[in-house]
């Protein structure tokens, strides 16, 4: 036998161990090699119109590139850690760092080798799907033919191969340092029990309970502001959760004399405290990875249901059209669009109402409406109308704006003396895309002084799917000017040139989730894979104390669940208070998306979890039968 041939052998023993690796790899591999299909695609590369969607493609996949490395070596240094004994073995009947240097290079290359071109096989069977899916996707006017993708072949094909190799020298670099040889003997020394501060144990509840509060009660720009320190808090939070208070809270578990002798939870919480401690910097990257994934396509997913709800939502008018001077162009313009309207065949009301320009005494612009003209657009909207206190005026904001908030009970004196006071502040989308603006009793309007000018605000409202609704919208748009003095807005049209814009945004934070979803999954696999040695030799010498198959299930079944849930709860919790502020910032509610989402990957991890159970089960019950 040859050391090849040595080397490939030693990864077909070791298949429970290398296959999470070599399928997470597989599919990391193929996620590449797709983005490379349409990076590569004749319809998205060179100076075509969507070469920008191309290049995001590009840009994820190097994304994509640089996460595989480290998960690749954090995959490595998990099957060190679990085959130290057999290495140990190895070394005692002759091998030497070399030799074990050179077999763990070959292992890691078969394994690479085979993910590589496993990956991009499959990529090749389902390109002509995969193209079909992300023509639909990316909103595409030309079809994505199927092409032989050769560069993405060549690309995938080398860019990977180095990589392996790149860990695989990584790795033997580590092996000349000698610290192998304490990693095999460490087992051989007893652990000392697993201690936690109270005091960090209280600092863990202290920073995740501001960091929720501060996220819960933000709304519209503060979510941006609060999101540097809420992640900072949040990531230290997570890890000390799970080296100082899960141990102390299972400490305090131990103690209590009653639920420690009860059947057998000695057996799991003896045992648990020890792996909460040795696995919390795993769990801890599983439960930021796995947030960051389900944040994303969450919030991806949310971004495309208020792209299709919040713009008709808080732009309720199929046409608005606003002139900040008026000039004899004006009702030319409103003359075309009612023209093509009626040549569409589209039903729309017409309303409107004047937007008052007055100079304030300390240089600012205020800008006023008539409380008659605003509650007549209010009404046609079904909006709540303004009632206004004697003397007194309300401030208005639109969309994510907070203006009117600090200018309420601000009183403003005009050039002409007379002051206005707001004593209500209110959000609404009567007027698109103005903010702050003060509504007034009709009689003062006229007796304030000078007016700087006057604009004419104009909306045609409709039912959203009228046949012809977008094709007007963007002839309008063509025809129309758009600049300082004239701005015109076609709903159907906008959110259809959005929805083709955030296509490959969706396309890519989709895959580029999974990838970081998988990854976390295979990374439980492995930490819990790495004890399975010590676990077969804990559960036999229990055995034969007279434990039954029943109490053995029992406790699998317990220590798993923990182990394997408790990281994907916490990004759980941590991806709901992010989605739902999220959808504070926007002033939309995501509520049915983030729970579709979260509830699609639980269900995802409870079926991984019976899966990787029902193997580890069986490891142990052959273990106690041989």
């Amino acid at each position: 036998m040859t050391f090849r041939q040595f080397a490939f052998r030693n990864v077909t023993r070791n298949m429970r161990l290398y296959t999470a690796y070599f399928l997470s790899s597989m599919f990391t591999v193929m996620v590449f090699f797709t983005f490379s299909i349409f990076a590569y695609h004749p319809v998205l590369s060179g100076d075509n119109i969507q070469s920008s969607a191309a290049l995001a493609l590009s840009v994820s996949k190097w994304v994509i590139y640089v996460f595989s490395f480290f998960f690749v070596l954090y995959s490595m240094s998990a099957f060190l850690q679990s085959r130290k004994r057999e290495f140990g073995l190895m070394m005692m009947h002759g091998m030497t760092v070399r030799q074990l240097r050179r077999m763990i290079f070959l292992e890691n290359m078969i394994v690479g080798s085979g993910a590589t071109l496993s990956g991009i096989g499959l990529g090749v069977i389902f390109a002509k799907g995969i193209l079909l899916a992300g023509e639909n996707v990316l909103a595409l006017n030309e079809p994505l033919q199927f092409y032989f993708p050769f560069k993405a072949i060549v690309l995938t094909l080398i860019s990977f191969l180095l990589l392996f190799v790149l860990i695989s020298l990584f790795i033997s670099t580590v092996l000349r340092s000698g610290k192998l040889i304490t990693l095999i003997h460490s087992n051989r020394q007893p652990k000392p029990e697993p201690k936690a501060s109270l005091l960090l144990s209280l600092l863990v509840v202290t920073l995740l309970g501001i960091s929720y509060f501060l996220s819960l009660r933000a709304s519209g720009l503060s979510v941006v502001l609060l999101l540097a320190p809420v992640v900072i808090m949040v990531s230290i939070g997570t890890y000390l959760l799970f080296t100082q208070l899960s141990v102390y809270l299972i400490r305090k578990l131990k103690a209590r004399e009653q639920l420690f002798w009860r059947r057998t939870n000695m057996l799991l919480l003896s045992d648990l405290a020890y792996r909460m401690k040795d696995n919390a910097r795993s769990f801890f990257l599983v439960a930021i990875i796995s947030t960051v994934s389900f944040s994303a396509i969450g919030a991806l997913y949310g971004f495309q249901s208020m792209i299709n709800g919040a713009l008709t939502q808080k732009n309720p008018y199929l046409f608005t059209y606003q002139s900040l001077d008026g000039d004899s162009k004006v009702q030319a313009h409103i003359q075309l669009i009612d023209e093509s309207l009626g040549r569409a065949g589209i039903a729309a009301e017409k309303t409107g109402l004047e937007l008052n320009y007055y100079k304030a005494m300390e240089g600012r612009t205020m800008v006023l409406v008539k409380q008659s003209e605003y509650n007549h657009v209010a009404e046609l909207l079904g909006l709540n109308p303004i009632r206004l206190t004697a003397g007194k005026a309300a401030v208005v904001d639109f969309g994510l704006s907070r203006e009117g908030e600090e200018m309420l009970n601000q009183p403003v004196e005009l050039q002409s003396g007379i002051i206005i006071e707001a004593d209500q502040a209110i959000v609404s989308w009567a007027v698109r895309g103005v903010s702050g603006y003060y509504v007034v009793p009709d009689e003062w309007i006229g007796k304030l002084g000078q007016l700087l000018k006057v604009s004419r605000y104009y909306a045609w409202h409709g039912a959203i799917g009228q046949p012809g609704a977008e094709k007007a919208g963007a002839k309008l748009t063509n025809e129309l000017p758009y600049d300082e003095q004239y701005t015109f807005y076609a709903l159907e049209y906008l959110t259809s040139k959005t929805n083709d814009g955030f296509g490959p945004v969706m396309f890519i934070g989709f895959f580029v989730g999974i990838v970081f979803f998988v990854s976390a999954g295979s990374f439980l696999y492995f930490r819990l894979y790495s004890d399975l040695d010590e676990d077969k030799q804990k559960f036999r010498a229990i055995s034969k104390l007279g434990l039954s198959d029943k109490e053995l299930r029992r406790i699998l079944n317990r220590q798993l669940s923990l182990l394997f849930f408790a990281p994907i709860v916490v990004a759980l919790i941590h991806g709901a208070v992010a989605l739902t502020a999220l959808s504070h910032m926007f002033q939309y509610s995501i509520f049915r998306e983030s729970l579709l989402v979260l509830g699609l990957f639980f269900v995802i991890q409870v079926i991984y979890f019976f899966i990787v159970r029902l193997f580890y089960t069986r490891q142990i019950r052959s273990a106690l039968a041989g």
